[in-house]
Order: structure tokens, then C-alpha cells, then sequence
């Protein structure tokens, strides 16, 4: 069988190059294929990532690819693969515009897309003043007077909202947490409070419009009964999905919590030959987590291609 690369990987993030500096020291060929969509794309900082503290997360993908200059068997592609197939002679076949790649393994490092809550003006506060996690971002900001927790979607249940507003009491003297309209989550989340007291207090107004404010990370929130309250920043951790469709292509299985279910600790999927790294395979959504996938999954395809050469059973 003809094949351009023993292994392919579809996403250039902090995951699909770790992948790739796995293989490489494997002495495989390996194609990237980066459409140039990062969640972290709006991010000027990295954060939880030794060396590479405060650092922007661009830099940091240049950085990647640089180190591979030196092992002459890496290629980039810059395109978006629009579809992707098992083929009958065992092959994996990518498309995009019209060219194909094939290989003998894959690795799905795709990642995710954050799903916005029906909130006008959320989408403008991402980032620069909505956190989804508090420890890539929120230390910035802390000595904060009061900030908020956004208890909606993934966070609108007590034990979520309540896990989220502790750690913004690292940051802030005050937490309060926004229903944002759920009256029945907002008397949960009272009793809760009553039973085990904590410097927060609950809103359960109807949001109207979030605002970035001009200072620093603040928001301000405007509510249906037209008042309106600004905070230090807010802490939301919307839902996600799969970014695009290539693992339901492939036939792979995905779990109810929309993400690739893998084996571990080399995280092939259901479809022997497809790995997947990063936040397409994991709730826990993380740079440093995306490394660790990537390189188990960057050592579990050239693992199966050995085993495979020599007809023996691989170690997984």
C-alpha cells in the first residue's frame, strides 16, 4: 500500500502538537493539518504551563513548530479537512479542496467550541472579562471588591456554581451568583448558603445585556427591571461541541457529554487506527492536560504501526 505519512494528525493546538513531538522521535512521517481555529484564539496569555507563564499562546504554537524544523519529517498543512475516511485497503484518506492525504493512523485533535448562552453582549465579554476557568485566568484580577458567577447551562446547578464561586473567592471579598431569571435555582442556592454560609449572596434577575466595562476585566450587567451592577469579572463555563464532524465520519463513538470516547492510556477510539488528544477527548479542558493526552496518543499510533509491521500484538 502507497501512503504519503504514517500518521496524520487533524489540529495544530497545544494537543495536535504534542502528538506530533511524539512521533517525530519515532522517526515517522507526520502531517499537521491546522485550520487555524484555537479556542484560545481570543487569549493573550497562557497560564499553568512551566516556562511558558504569562506567555501568549501564539508564540507558543510558532515555538512548537520550530522545534520540529530539526527532524525533516514533519509537514503543515493549512487547510481545514472537510472529510475524512477508512479506506478499503486499511488507509486513512483527509480532504480539503479538492487535494487528499493518506496514512496509516490518525490522530482527531480537533478540539472544541464554546456553545454562548442566549445572553446579548456575551459574546464581546468572552475572555476579556468572562473566565471559564480560574486558573487560566482570574489571578489578574484579584483584591477584587466583588465579582460574579454566571449560574446557567453546565454551571446552573449547585454544586457546580457553588464549586466555580469558591474559587472566585480567591480573587474577590464577594461572590454573587446570577440565575440569571431561574427562581428555583436561586432558592437552592440560598438554602445551600444557609446550611453552610460563604461570603456570596445569589441574584436571580433576568439579564438583559452584559457590558465590558472599561476597567481592567470588569462587566457590567443590565437587568430586565432596568438596573444594572458591575463587576470585577464573571466566571461561566458555557457548553461546548465538538468542533466539526470528523469523528462521526470515521464512525468513532462520542459520548452523551459530546466528546470522542478513548481508551487509555494511548487513547485510541473505537475505530482501531483513530486516536484522539485534547478537549475533543476530555471534560477536562486544559493546556497542559491537552500536552499529556497528545503525547500518549503521539505514542500509541507509531506503537500499533511497529506491532502491526511485524504481525505481533501491540501492547494495547
Amino acid at each position: 500500500m502507497a501512503y504519503e505519512y504514517e500518521i496524520m494528525v487533524v489540529g495544530a493546538g497545544p494537543a495536535g502538537l504534542s502528538t506530533a513531538a511524539s512521533i517525530v522521535r519515532q522517526d515517522y512521517r507526520v502531517v499537521i493539518f491546522d485550520s487555524g481555529e484555537y479556542r484560545n484564539a481570543l487569549s493573550k496569555h497562557m497560564h499553568t504551563l512551566p516556562t511558558w507563564d504569562h506567555q501568549d499562546p501564539a508564540a507558543f504554537r510558532e515555538a512548537a513548530v520550530k522545534d520540529f524544523a530539526r527532524y525533516g519529517s514533519v509537514s503543515i498543512e493549512n487547510v481545514q479537512v472537510e472529510s475524512i475516511k477508512k479506506r478499503e485497503d486499511g488507509l486513512f484518506e483527509a480532504s480539503a479542496g479538492g487535494k487528499s492525504w493518506t496514512a496509516q493512523k490518525v490522530v482527531l485533535a480537533t478540539g472544541v467550541e464554546d456553545v454562548f448562552p442566549d445572553i446579548p453582549g456575551y459574546a464581546e465579554c468572552w475572555v476579556s472579562g468572562i473566565f471559564h476557568c480560574l486558573y487560566c485566568h482570574g489571578w489578574e484580577e484579584k483584591g477584587s471588591e466583588s465579582a460574579g458567577m454566571l449560574a446557567e447551562g453546565d454551571t446552573g446547578n449547585v454544586v457546580v456554581a457553588l464549586h466555580f464561586a469558591r474559587q472566585g473567592l480567591r480573587m474577590a471579598k464577594q461572590i454573587t451568583l446570577y440565575t440569571n431569571g431561574n427562581e428555583t435555582l436561586a432558592r437552592d442556592l440560598k438554602d445551600a448558603l444557609e446550611a453552610a454560609p460563604a461570603p456570596m449572596s445569589v441574584n436571580s434577575k433576568k439579564i438583559q445585556k452584559l457590558v465590558k466595562a472599561s476597567e481592567r476585566a470588569s462587566v457590567t450587567l443590565e437587568f430586565s427591571d432596568g438596573t444594572s451592577t458591575t463587576e470585577a469579572f464573571l466566571a461561566h463555563k458555557p457548553k461546548t461541541k465538538l468542533r466539526g464532524d470528523l469523528a462521526q465520519q470515521l464512525g468513532c463513538e462520542v459520548s452523551p457529554m459530546n466528546l470522542i470516547v478513548v481508551n487509555p492510556p494511548f487513547n485510541q477510539t473505537t475505530v482501531k487506527g483513530v486516536f484522539a488528544a485534547g478537549d475533543c477527548s476530555t471534560p477536562m479542558h486544559t493546556v497542559t492536560g491537552a500536552l499529556n493526552s497528545g503525547t500518549c496518543a503521539g505514542g500509541g499510533a507509531p506503537l500499533q504501526i511497529q506491532a502491526e509491521v511485524y504481525k505481533q500484538r501491540a501492547i494495547f
